[in-house]
């Protein structure tokens, strides 16, 4: 173990992770594009405010928003790069009272939606034991993302993020493979990248395994053991997790659970929220 405590986890420690929407200038509202699909009833072009965004930046429409057409608004998670541009970057000028600023903190909001989504990961991994080889290069990361992050707007707007994320993954990846090596030391079969839509994977013992950006959409994963999976990446679109055991499953997101269904038996980490709209049936386990 190294002589400095690792990071913890804890809901402290993330609470600048977590999307703060009164403090933010609805920027995922008008920075994103959106194109017109069962994730979005309308198209719109990164930079126009949506229609249902209001003087005072919250959603005209939030409490129906999937009734309304909107549920990948429900999805989306900014990792807390909202507010942290709104407030911080910017230092509290929003956008319609000072137009300049627009066009510039429209292209830094994803920039720090990246960092801030790298920060999530990085402090995921200093709070695992088994990665405790790696966690004096997994602390220097997470300071020099940190550093980034309170970056002068215009340096964030030229920031080289996909190289910055590449150099991230690199280290992330080794993390992975010490914890799932520790805690599950037989090899299984990597499921990395895989096409797994609609995959019947009811009951799955898929504990340890390699699911890294594998596609699970419409999945049924109901029943499935997924503690100390890698998902980092996953495409959980409408997959099937009631009574799902995902309880330490590696770099999942509250992004990932918000896409999904899920039940009051699926078992989720400590630092997620069980999505609203999931049922609240407990009838989920292995046929």
């Amino acid at each position: 173990m190294p002589d400095a405590d690792p990071i913890p986890s804890s809901a402290t420690e993330r609470a600048g992770l977590r999307a703060d929407c009164g403090n933010c200038f609805g920027l995922c509202c008008v920075a994103l594009t959106l194109t017109a699909s069962a994730d979005f009833a309308v198209d719109k072009e990164a930079g126009t405010p949506c229609s249902h965004l209001r003087d005072d930046f919250r959603c005209g429409i939030h409490t129906r928003l999937r009734s309304a057409g909107f549920p990948g608004c429900t999805v989306y998670d900014c990792f807390g790069a909202g507010q942290k541009v709104s407030q911080h970057t910017y230092g509290g000028r929003d956008w319609r009272r000072e137009p300049d600023t627009a066009g510039q903190m429209f292209q830094v909001f994803p920039v720090m939606r990246q960092l801030h989504e790298l920060l999530w990961y990085l402090t995921e991994s200093l709070g695992l034991p088994a990665a405790a080889p790696l966690h004096p290069q997994l602390r220097a990361s997470l300071e020099t993302t940190e550093d980034l992050t309170l970056s002068p707007p215009g340096d964030l707007a030229e920031l080289d993020v996909s190289a910055h994320r590449e150099q991230i993954a690199a280290l992330l990846l080794r993390t992975s493979e010490l914890v799932r090596a520790a805690g599950h030391p037989r090899k299984k079969r990597s499921h990395r990248g895989a096409d797994l839509i609609g995959a019947r994977l009811r009951g799955a013992d898929l504990r340890g395994a390699d699911l890294r950006g594998a596609f699970l959409i419409a999945a049924d994963l109901r029943g499935a053991d997924l503690r100390q999976a890698d998902v980092i990446g996953a495409d959980f679109r409408d997959t099937e997790l009631s009574g799902a055991d995902l309880t330490d499953a590696l770099f999942l997101t509250q992004a990932q659970l918000n896409a999904a269904k899920g039940n009051a038996a699926t078992r989720i980490p400590g630092s997620l929220v069980r999505p609203s709209h999931w049922s609240d049936g407990r009838r989920a386990g292995p046929a």
